[in-house]
Protein backbone atom coordinates (compact mmCIF):
# COMPACT_ATOMS: atom_id res chain seq x y z
CA UNK A 1 0.00 0.00 0.00
CA UNK A 2 1.37 3.31 -1.27
CA UNK A 3 1.95 5.86 1.38
CA UNK A 4 -0.06 9.32 1.59
CA UNK A 5 1.53 12.20 2.03
CA UNK A 6 0.83 15.91 1.84
CA UNK A 7 2.92 19.34 2.57
CA UNK A 8 1.52 22.40 3.22
CA UNK A 9 3.54 25.35 3.58
CA UNK A 10 3.30 28.91 4.46
CA UNK A 11 4.84 32.17 4.61
CA UNK A 12 4.34 34.81 7.36
CA UNK A 13 5.87 38.59 8.81
CA UNK A 14 6.64 38.28 12.25
CA UNK A 15 7.36 41.66 13.92
CA UNK A 16 9.74 42.11 16.46
CA UNK A 17 8.85 43.57 19.71
CA UNK A 18 11.66 46.64 19.31
CA UNK A 19 13.92 47.10 16.27
CA UNK A 20 16.95 44.61 16.94
CA UNK A 21 20.26 46.19 15.75
CA UNK A 22 23.33 44.44 14.74
CA UNK A 23 26.31 45.28 12.59
CA UNK A 24 24.79 46.65 9.18
CA UNK A 25 21.37 45.61 9.89
CA UNK A 26 18.60 47.04 11.65
CA UNK A 27 15.52 44.13 12.27
CA UNK A 28 11.91 44.78 12.91
CA UNK A 29 10.25 41.66 11.25
CA UNK A 30 11.53 38.17 10.11
CA UNK A 31 9.87 36.35 7.47
CA UNK A 32 9.37 32.60 8.69
CA UNK A 33 8.18 29.62 6.58
CA UNK A 34 6.52 26.82 7.76
CA UNK A 35 6.55 23.46 6.68
CA UNK A 36 3.94 20.64 7.40
CA UNK A 37 3.82 17.30 6.42
CA UNK A 38 1.19 14.97 7.03
CA UNK A 39 1.31 11.71 6.93
CA UNK A 40 -0.89 8.35 8.21
CA UNK A 41 -2.59 10.69 10.44
CA UNK A 42 0.22 12.34 11.98
CA UNK A 43 1.71 16.13 11.12
CA UNK A 44 4.86 16.93 11.39
CA UNK A 45 6.25 20.86 11.68
CA UNK A 46 9.17 22.45 10.75
CA UNK A 47 9.79 26.43 10.61
CA UNK A 48 12.92 28.13 8.58
CA UNK A 49 14.45 31.88 8.45
CA UNK A 50 16.50 33.25 5.44
CA UNK A 51 20.23 33.28 6.16
CA UNK A 52 19.83 37.08 4.74
CA UNK A 53 23.94 37.62 4.45
CA UNK A 54 23.74 34.62 2.03
CA UNK A 55 21.08 36.03 0.16
CA UNK A 56 18.24 34.22 0.81
CA UNK A 57 15.23 36.28 1.95
CA UNK A 58 11.37 34.71 3.05
CA UNK A 59 10.14 34.51 -0.77
CA UNK A 60 13.46 32.83 -2.19
CA UNK A 61 12.77 30.05 0.29
CA UNK A 62 9.08 29.67 0.22
CA UNK A 63 10.17 28.81 -3.87
CA UNK A 64 12.34 26.66 -3.36
CA UNK A 65 10.08 24.57 -0.97
CA UNK A 66 7.19 24.60 -3.46
CA UNK A 67 9.93 23.70 -5.86
CA UNK A 68 10.64 20.15 -4.37
CA UNK A 69 7.05 19.89 -3.01
CA UNK A 70 6.41 16.97 -4.65
CA UNK A 71 9.22 14.90 -4.06
CA UNK A 72 8.70 15.37 -0.52
CA UNK A 73 4.87 14.28 -1.21
CA UNK A 74 6.13 11.02 -2.68
CA UNK A 75 7.78 10.08 0.46
CA UNK A 76 11.70 11.59 -0.07
CA UNK A 77 13.39 10.92 3.38
CA UNK A 78 15.82 13.13 5.45
CA UNK A 79 18.87 11.61 3.85
CA UNK A 80 17.44 11.87 0.19
CA UNK A 81 16.55 15.50 1.19
CA UNK A 82 20.81 16.73 1.44
CA UNK A 83 20.95 15.98 -2.53
CA UNK A 84 17.35 18.12 -3.50
CA UNK A 85 18.18 21.48 -1.65
CA UNK A 86 21.33 23.61 -0.67
CA UNK A 87 21.79 24.48 2.59
CA UNK A 88 19.56 26.96 3.77
CA UNK A 89 16.32 27.72 5.81
CA UNK A 90 14.47 26.30 3.31
CA UNK A 91 16.20 22.98 3.82
CA UNK A 92 15.55 23.66 7.44
CA UNK A 93 12.31 23.77 7.42
CA UNK A 94 11.53 20.68 5.21
CA UNK A 95 14.30 18.67 7.45
CA UNK A 96 12.86 19.65 10.93
CA UNK A 97 9.53 18.98 9.75
CA UNK A 98 10.75 15.35 8.48
CA UNK A 99 12.38 14.53 12.04
CA UNK A 100 9.19 16.00 14.07
CA UNK A 101 6.75 13.04 11.49
CA UNK A 102 9.48 10.54 12.32
CA UNK A 103 9.19 10.93 15.65
CA UNK A 104 5.65 10.85 15.80
CA UNK A 105 4.91 8.09 13.48
CA UNK A 106 7.76 6.13 15.23
CA UNK A 107 5.97 6.69 18.77
CA UNK A 108 9.98 7.63 19.57
CA UNK A 109 10.67 10.77 21.01
CA UNK A 110 13.35 12.98 19.07
CA UNK A 111 16.16 12.25 22.16
CA UNK A 112 15.12 8.99 21.33
CA UNK A 113 16.24 8.80 18.12
CA UNK A 114 19.18 11.09 18.39
CA UNK A 115 20.54 8.81 21.63
CA UNK A 116 20.51 12.24 23.30
CA UNK A 117 19.88 12.97 26.77
CA UNK A 118 18.25 16.08 27.69
CA UNK A 119 19.77 18.54 30.42
CA UNK A 120 19.19 21.94 32.18
CA UNK A 121 20.10 24.46 29.72
CA UNK A 122 20.88 27.73 30.23
CA UNK A 123 20.27 30.39 27.26
CA UNK A 124 22.49 33.45 26.84
CA UNK A 125 20.17 36.65 26.06
CA UNK A 126 21.28 39.21 23.41
CA UNK A 127 21.63 42.91 23.78
CA UNK A 128 21.74 44.63 20.66
CA UNK A 129 23.60 47.74 19.63
CA UNK A 130 22.77 50.84 20.99
CA UNK A 131 24.46 53.14 23.30
CA UNK A 132 26.91 51.92 25.45
CA UNK A 133 24.47 53.73 28.61
CA UNK A 134 21.33 51.81 26.96
CA UNK A 135 23.31 48.49 26.25
CA UNK A 136 24.08 48.46 29.97
CA UNK A 137 20.45 49.16 31.11
CA UNK A 138 19.35 46.69 28.77
CA UNK A 139 21.55 44.17 30.39
CA UNK A 140 20.04 44.91 33.60
CA UNK A 141 17.03 43.81 32.38
CA UNK A 142 17.91 40.18 31.68
CA UNK A 143 16.86 37.37 32.84
CA UNK A 144 19.97 35.14 32.72
CA UNK A 145 23.48 35.57 33.86
CA UNK A 146 24.61 35.04 30.24
CA UNK A 147 24.80 37.36 27.87
CA UNK A 148 25.64 37.98 24.77
CA UNK A 149 27.02 41.30 23.40
CA UNK A 150 26.50 42.82 19.37
CA UNK A 151 28.86 44.91 18.69
CA UNK A 152 30.50 46.87 15.38
CA UNK A 153 33.15 49.00 14.83
CA UNK A 154 32.30 51.85 16.86
CA UNK A 155 32.81 52.16 20.61
CA UNK A 156 32.95 48.32 21.11
CA UNK A 157 35.13 48.87 24.64
CA UNK A 158 33.19 51.40 25.59
CA UNK A 159 29.87 49.34 25.15
CA UNK A 160 31.56 46.27 26.75
CA UNK A 161 32.64 48.34 29.47
CA UNK A 162 29.59 50.05 30.61
CA UNK A 163 28.04 46.61 30.78
CA UNK A 164 30.35 44.82 32.92
CA UNK A 165 30.17 47.82 35.25
CA UNK A 166 26.40 46.91 35.78
CA UNK A 167 26.97 43.20 35.45
CA UNK A 168 29.66 42.16 37.35
CA UNK A 169 29.29 38.55 38.02
CA UNK A 170 27.65 37.88 34.23
CA UNK A 171 29.55 35.66 31.71
CA UNK A 172 29.53 38.33 28.66
CA UNK A 173 30.21 37.24 25.22
CA UNK A 174 30.79 39.56 22.04
CA UNK A 175 29.31 39.12 18.23
CA UNK A 176 30.78 41.34 16.25
CA UNK A 177 28.79 39.86 13.38
CA UNK A 178 31.82 40.23 10.85
CA UNK A 179 32.45 44.26 11.93
CA UNK A 180 36.11 44.60 12.68
CA UNK A 181 39.04 44.11 11.14
CA UNK A 182 42.39 42.21 12.16
CA UNK A 183 44.04 45.05 13.55
CA UNK A 184 40.97 46.07 15.70
CA UNK A 185 40.67 42.44 16.84
CA UNK A 186 44.46 42.48 17.99
CA UNK A 187 43.78 45.47 20.23
CA UNK A 188 40.67 44.96 21.85
CA UNK A 189 41.37 40.87 22.08
CA UNK A 190 43.20 41.21 25.96
CA UNK A 191 41.49 44.48 26.78
CA UNK A 192 38.16 42.00 26.65
CA UNK A 193 40.11 39.62 28.48
CA UNK A 194 40.48 41.82 31.34
CA UNK A 195 37.26 42.69 31.16
CA UNK A 196 36.54 38.71 31.39
CA UNK A 197 34.61 38.57 27.96
CA UNK A 198 34.49 34.69 27.36
CA UNK A 199 34.48 34.69 23.63
CA UNK A 200 34.61 36.80 20.42
CA UNK A 201 32.20 35.67 17.55
CA UNK A 202 32.49 36.26 14.32
CA UNK A 203 35.26 39.05 14.44
CA UNK A 204 36.32 39.30 10.82
CA UNK A 205 33.72 39.06 7.11
CA UNK A 206 33.46 35.57 6.18
CA UNK A 207 36.59 34.45 3.09
CA UNK A 208 38.61 37.84 5.04
CA UNK A 209 39.52 35.95 7.61
CA UNK A 210 42.51 34.25 6.71
CA UNK A 211 44.86 36.04 9.14
CA UNK A 212 43.30 34.03 12.04
CA UNK A 213 45.13 31.19 10.98
CA UNK A 214 48.56 32.50 12.45
CA UNK A 215 46.65 34.76 15.46
CA UNK A 216 47.02 33.53 19.09
CA UNK A 217 43.75 34.74 20.29
CA UNK A 218 43.49 35.63 24.40
CA UNK A 219 40.13 34.45 24.14
CA UNK A 220 38.43 32.05 22.16
CA UNK A 221 37.03 32.66 18.70
CA UNK A 222 33.66 31.42 17.64
CA UNK A 223 32.78 31.32 13.64
CA UNK A 224 29.54 32.32 12.60
CA UNK A 225 29.07 33.12 9.45
CA UNK A 226 32.52 31.54 8.08
CA UNK A 227 30.85 28.16 8.93
CA UNK A 228 28.01 27.99 7.16
CA UNK A 229 27.73 24.05 7.09
CA UNK A 230 30.30 20.87 6.80
CA UNK A 231 31.94 22.17 3.90
CA UNK A 232 33.53 25.02 5.85
CA UNK A 233 34.78 22.89 8.65
CA UNK A 234 38.05 21.93 7.70
CA UNK A 235 38.97 25.39 6.94
CA UNK A 236 37.51 27.18 10.10
CA UNK A 237 38.95 24.50 11.87
CA UNK A 238 42.39 25.98 11.56
CA UNK A 239 41.02 29.59 12.27
CA UNK A 240 38.84 29.70 14.92
CA UNK A 241 38.08 27.33 18.56
CA UNK A 242 34.37 27.05 18.59
CA UNK A 243 31.80 27.03 15.85
CA UNK A 244 28.20 28.67 15.91
CA UNK A 245 25.43 26.11 14.59
CA UNK A 246 22.29 27.82 13.19
CA UNK A 247 20.04 25.10 11.91
CA UNK A 248 19.32 27.69 8.90
CA UNK A 249 22.88 27.70 8.01
CA UNK A 250 23.22 24.06 8.12
CA UNK A 251 19.92 23.54 6.13
CA UNK A 252 18.35 21.32 9.24
CA UNK A 253 19.40 19.22 12.00
CA UNK A 254 20.70 16.32 9.98
CA UNK A 255 23.44 18.38 8.94
CA UNK A 256 23.98 20.22 12.22
CA UNK A 257 24.02 17.25 13.98
CA UNK A 258 26.77 15.91 11.35
CA UNK A 259 28.83 18.78 11.97
CA UNK A 260 28.33 18.96 15.15
CA UNK A 261 30.12 15.29 15.48
CA UNK A 262 32.99 16.82 13.10
CA UNK A 263 33.47 19.74 16.05
CA UNK A 264 33.50 17.18 19.00
CA UNK A 265 36.49 14.74 16.96
CA UNK A 266 38.37 17.33 16.43
CA UNK A 267 38.34 19.58 19.76
CA UNK A 268 36.32 22.47 18.72
CA UNK A 269 34.41 24.05 20.94
CA UNK A 270 30.22 24.21 19.80
CA UNK A 271 27.88 26.94 20.48
CA UNK A 272 24.27 26.70 18.83
CA UNK A 273 22.44 30.28 17.42
CA UNK A 274 19.41 31.30 15.65
CA UNK A 275 18.58 33.32 13.30
CA UNK A 276 15.56 34.56 15.09
CA UNK A 277 12.16 32.62 14.31
CA UNK A 278 9.45 31.11 16.87
CA UNK A 279 9.55 28.59 19.33
CA UNK A 280 9.00 26.07 16.72
CA UNK A 281 12.58 27.26 15.18
CA UNK A 282 14.13 26.60 18.63
CA UNK A 283 13.26 23.23 19.51
CA UNK A 284 15.71 21.49 17.30
CA UNK A 285 18.31 24.11 18.18
CA UNK A 286 18.03 22.78 21.51
CA UNK A 287 18.94 19.10 20.38
CA UNK A 288 22.35 20.58 19.46
CA UNK A 289 22.43 22.56 22.54
CA UNK A 290 23.17 19.52 24.48
CA UNK A 291 27.05 19.65 22.52
CA UNK A 292 27.01 23.04 23.13
CA UNK A 293 29.48 25.39 25.88
CA UNK A 294 27.30 28.52 24.54
CA UNK A 295 23.36 28.34 23.80
CA UNK A 296 21.72 31.15 22.12
CA UNK A 297 18.51 30.33 21.54
CA UNK A 298 16.00 33.58 22.79
CA UNK A 299 15.25 34.41 19.49
CA UNK A 300 11.56 33.75 20.16
CA UNK A 301 11.95 36.78 22.84
CA UNK A 302 12.37 38.94 20.20
CA UNK A 303 8.85 38.53 18.51
CA UNK A 304 5.59 39.86 19.92
CA UNK A 305 4.22 36.57 19.15
CA UNK A 306 5.14 33.25 19.68
CA UNK A 307 3.71 29.72 18.31
CA UNK A 308 1.61 27.48 20.19
CA UNK A 309 3.12 25.09 23.11
CA UNK A 310 6.24 27.84 23.23
CA UNK A 311 8.98 26.43 25.46
CA UNK A 312 9.52 28.65 28.34
CA UNK A 313 12.29 30.96 29.81
CA UNK A 314 12.62 31.46 33.54
CA UNK A 315 16.24 32.79 34.60
CA UNK A 316 17.86 31.72 31.51
CA UNK A 317 16.73 28.49 31.83
CA UNK A 318 15.16 27.31 28.67
CA UNK A 319 12.78 24.35 29.06
CA UNK A 320 12.88 21.18 26.24
CA UNK A 321 10.80 21.37 23.54
CA UNK A 322 6.81 19.56 24.50
CA UNK A 323 5.93 16.70 21.85
CA UNK A 324 2.97 19.17 21.10
CA UNK A 325 5.50 21.54 20.30
CA UNK A 326 7.83 19.32 18.27
CA UNK A 327 9.71 16.24 18.30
Amino acid sequence: MSVTRKMKVSLDASAFKVPFKITGYTFVSIDLVTVEISENGQTGKGEGASVFYMGENGKSILAQVKSIQSQIESGVNRDQLQALLPAGGARNAIDCALWDLEAKLSGKNIWQLCNIQPALTVTSMTVGIDTPEAMARHSLLLDSTKIKVKLDAELPLERISAIRAVCPNAEIFVDANAGWTFEQLVELAPKFKALDVSMIEQPLPRGADEQLENYKSPIALCADESCLDTSDFEQVARRYQMINIKLDKTGGLTEALTLAGMAQTRGIELMVGNMCGTSLAMAPGFVIAQMCRHVDLDGALFLKKDCEHPMSYTGGIVSAPTPELWG
